[in-house]
């Protein structure tokens, strides 16, 4: 009977020490330009398309404790990928964002953080979507908290894609938030 009584305890306190772990989950990003679900507004489009090629603006609230770094990768699923099974396209892959950082205004003007291969790894940086005249496809802005610098260059680096960059902050990530949207 004590024995279950001191399991009980045990049990409560790990309850009361997960409820605020919990509280920590609250991790969250918004966009001043994005609304979830919605359109990409025409300031961070292709230029083709008649947009600004601008990053848009990022904000992200609550990281848990212990988050030493941010990373953040905007991506989409081609026609005839499947997510889990094959790399999407990377729009954007960023790292070394510090850990004090809690926005990146449109067009990143500060440079904050590290850049890798744009969609046609051609050079480092943003790609701005640019769907085919007709098509609207879904794209998705991720915030990663992480409790280290991920093992990656600390430069710009056309030679890191989506793999690289996943293998990187996998094992790093105590929260993460993301924000969908279409164009």
């Amino acid at each position: 009977m004590i024995s279950n009584i001191r399991t009980l305890a045990i049990t409560l306190s790990c309850c009361a020490i997960g409820g605020i772990a919990n509280a920590q989950a609250d991790f969250t990003l918004t966009s001043p330009a994005i609304t979830g679900g919605g359109d990409l507004p025409m300031d961070f489009k292709c230029t083709r398309d008649g947009g600004g090629a601008l990053t848009p603006g990022l904000q992200w609230s609550d990281a848990p404790i212990g988050t030493e770094s941010f990373a953040v990768i905007m991506h989409h699923y081609p026609q005839n990928t499947t997510e889990g099974v094959d790399d999407p396209s990377q729009y954007w892959l960023l790292w070394d964002i510090p850990a004090t950082t809690t926005d990146l205004p449109p067009g990143n003007p500060d440079s904050v953080g590290n850049e890798g291969a744009d969609k046609d790894r051609t050079r480092t940086g943003y790609t701005p979507p640019c769907s085919p005249p007709g098509a609207r496809h879904e794209y998705t802005i991720t915030v990663y908290a992480l409790d280290a610098v991920p093992d990656l260059p600390q430069q710009d680096d056309i030679s890191i894609n989506w793999s690289e960059m996943t293998d990187a902050i996998d094992e790093h990530i105590i929260a993460s938030s993301s924000i969908s949207f279409w164009n």
